[in-house]
């Protein structure tokens, strides 16, 4: 299912209080309970006058009537392409070539 990420533009929020936080959140929890498990909240970043959040979604359309019944902006909805992280750069190696830990031996590769 795709991954999304939406910023939401609320002047100040990164002021809010812990009740205040919790009150977006229960809100937010309330409307993915009547989507059914369609949307899920990964998680969200919030900045001093936005949230960025990680959804995963069928659709757009559905990230939208997630924010339309929570009552939150939806500025921005991106659909995220690839996933990076540090690893990224690392070449690949076959599974049999992994330790159980998923670390393994750099001299295996050279």
């Amino acid at each position: 299912m795709p991954k999304y990420v939406i910023e939401r533009k609320v002047p100040g929020v990164g002021h809010s209080t812990q009740e205040e936080m919790e009150k977006m959140a229960q809100v937010s929890n309330d409307a993915l309970r009547k989507l059914g498990g369609e949307v899920q909240w990964l998680e969200s970043f919030v900045t001093d006058d936005s949230i960025f959040c990680i959804y995963v979604a069928p659709n757009e359309e559905a990230v939208k009537k997630h924010a339309q019944m929570a009552g939150f902006p939806a500025d921005r909805i991106l659909k995220v392409e690839t996933v990076m992280d540090p690893a990224f750069s690392e070449p690949s190696i076959p599974a049999s070539m992994a330790s159980k830990d998923k670390k393994y031996d750099k001299s295996i590769r050279q």
